[in-house]
């Protein structure tokens, strides 16, 4: 499977604060359109786990690990509504982007599957996810903060129960958590 077209797929998850950071949407509707994908591909994917539907972008898109557990899209469009509903869209918004744009530069520069992944690479997604928090005015210190704990989070793949915790919602969550908890202490 070439994965150039999972990280085409991910960087189009952009569209989601970018509508709002650039005064499409506001953050609420944002919010609902994400709750209202969430429900979405929920339905989707127990009707894809129950064998009522087999579409060819499954095969395209999913990971083996993927084929009889819930796949990564799930777990993307779950952390991106989590993320918009929990925090400010000055947090919720960084973070996001922190997914659709870093988690795949990551992804595509590493040779790493669900391995540790090459220090360059992790240092590449620090400086993508710094970036984000730097052009978009995220305070210093939880900007370096949030970036870090994306990168770690990018570079951990935890296995829970023998499941899979898919970076797609680990990403947006830690940062947006450790970004929020910098801005309310500072």
């Amino acid at each position: 499977m070439s994965e150039l077209p999972r990280r085409l797929v991910h960087l189009s998850g952009s569209a989601a604060p970018l509508t709002y950071l650039f005064g499409v949407l506001t953050w609420r509707e944002v919010s609902l359109i994400l709750l209202g994908l969430t429900l979405l591909v929920g339905v989707l994917e127990t009707l894809r786990l129950k064998g009522h539907i087999d579409w060819w972008i499954y095969d395209k898109l999913t990971r083996e690990y993927e084929e009889d557990d819930v796949a990564g899209y799930v777990l993307y469009v779950v952390g991106m509504t989590a993320t918009a509903w929990l925090f400010d869209p000055a947090v919720a918004a960084p973070a996001m982007l922190m997914l659709t744009v870093g988690d795949p530069i990551s992804g595509y520069l590493s040779s790493a599957d669900l391995g540790e992944k090459e220090w360059w690479v992790m240092a590449v997604t620090f400086g993508v996810c710094l970036a984000i928090t730097v052009l978009l005015g995220v305070p210093v210190l939880a900007g370096v903060l949030g970036a870090a704990a994306a990168t770690v989070a990018d570079a951990r793949t935890p296995i829970v129960a023998g499941y899979v915790v898919d970076d797609n919602l680990t990403i947006p969550l830690c940062a947006g958590t450790v970004m929020w908890l910098v801005v309310a202490l500072l």
